[in-house]
């Protein structure tokens, strides 16, 4: 194991009954986790993340990630892979809450190498549950996808709706991953809260994905890619009302008992792909190369959540628009260029 960067935790007294005092997130050098961090941070709370700096992608933008939260003096890092459960283990951490946002990403890699996916996201959560039994600890907040529901001919998707068809190894990944919760719910009384992302954009998103992608593409004059007749469709949800939504889930979970829940948080607002390439095109002034392609083995048609439970159960409001969330990550993706 290396530490990276630890500091002594100053932890502070609490205001009311139920606050979050020590936060463990894992994941937390990814495009989320590092947002969430920086969120919990300004609000007062100390954050002990880990990360394994998984070469899915650059190890320096994952660094860049955390180039702030590391400036501040309640936050303490961990390099640390949670399918390493000793190394896992040796960490330090004295809170009652973990929000478990570590996984091996990426729905079409997945298919080519899904023994990786298996260990870092089903045995990685295992551990994660292992960890938090020997410490005691009874609350998480677990990242799960919107890729579970596959192509669903339902719409909008609700929790309620069968998930037993996933159409790529990352998505059963994730259903195993709300599996193993539920039977540690049962098992130890760990009260969890399973979010089901809709494809979460904004800055640091990671340079894979499709708006980063096409961005960079179009501000290059190179073509972009585009999967099938143009017609699928998207729930994009900025990144910072992600966060939000995640808050509020740790605030519930902290402070009710009994609890195992399965929520969305999406935008309820499915987008076409051209119309993204077209908000893309407006915003940079400059017309996309189309590279028409075939849709590719993995990939969902359509995805759309109803949110109505995130709305009643954690008051959550989305309230970033695709246009705004847009011209917010081609500025900061701007300020990366020389």
């Amino acid at each position: 194991m290396t530490v990276v960067y630890a500091i002594s935790l100053h932890i502070c007294p609490p205001t009311k009954k139920g606050r979050l005092m020590e936060v463990l997130i894992t994941g937390v050098a990814g495009f989320i986790g590092s947002h969430l961090a920086e969120h919990l941070l300004l609000k007062g709370f100390v954050v002990v993340g880990i990360d394994n700096f998984d070469a899915f992608y650059d190890r320096k933008l994952k660094e860049g990630n955390l180039a702030k939260a590391l400036q501040h003096k309640n936050f303490s890092f961990y390099e640390v892979d949670i399918a390493q459960l000793d190394e896992f283990n040796k960490i330090d951490f004295k809170g009652s809450l973990v929000i478990h946002l570590a996984a091996k990403a990426g729905v079409r890699p997945s298919i080519q190498n899904p023994s990786a996916y298996i260990q870092n996201n089903i045995i990685g959560t295992q551990n994660v549950h292992h960890f938090m039994q020997a410490r005691g600890i009874h609350k998480m907040v677990f990242a799960s996808s919107s890729s579970i529901y596959g192509n669903n001919k339902k719409i909008p998707f609700s929790e309620t709706d069968n998930v037993d068809h996933p159409i790529s190894p990352y998505a059963l990944t994730k259903k195993a991953g709300e599996l193993l919760n539920y039977t540690f719910h049962e098992l130890n009384k760990t009260d969890v809260i399973n979010l089901r992302f809709f494809t979460v954009y904004g800055e640091r998103q990671r340079p894979d994905l499709a708006i980063h992608k096409f961005v960079k593409a179009i501000s290059n004059n190179q073509p972009i890619p585009v999967y099938g007749n143009g017609e699928t469709g998207r729930d994009y949800t900025y990144v910072q009302d992600i966060v939000g939504g995640i808050v509020s889930a740790a605030d519930y979970v902290m402070n009710n008992q009994g609890v195992y829940e399965i929520v969305n948080l999406g935008n309820s607002h499915p987008v076409k792909l051209m119309e993204l390439v077209n908000t893309i095109e407006n915003i940079l002034v400059k017309k996309a190369i189309i590279n028409w392609q075939p849709m590719q083995p993995g990939d969902a048609e359509f995805t759309y959540a109803d949110i109505s439970k995130a709305q009643k159960l954690l008051n959550y409001h989305p309230s970033t628009s695709l246009e705004e969330g847009l011209r917010n990550f081609i500025g900061w993706y701007n300020s990366l260029m020389p």
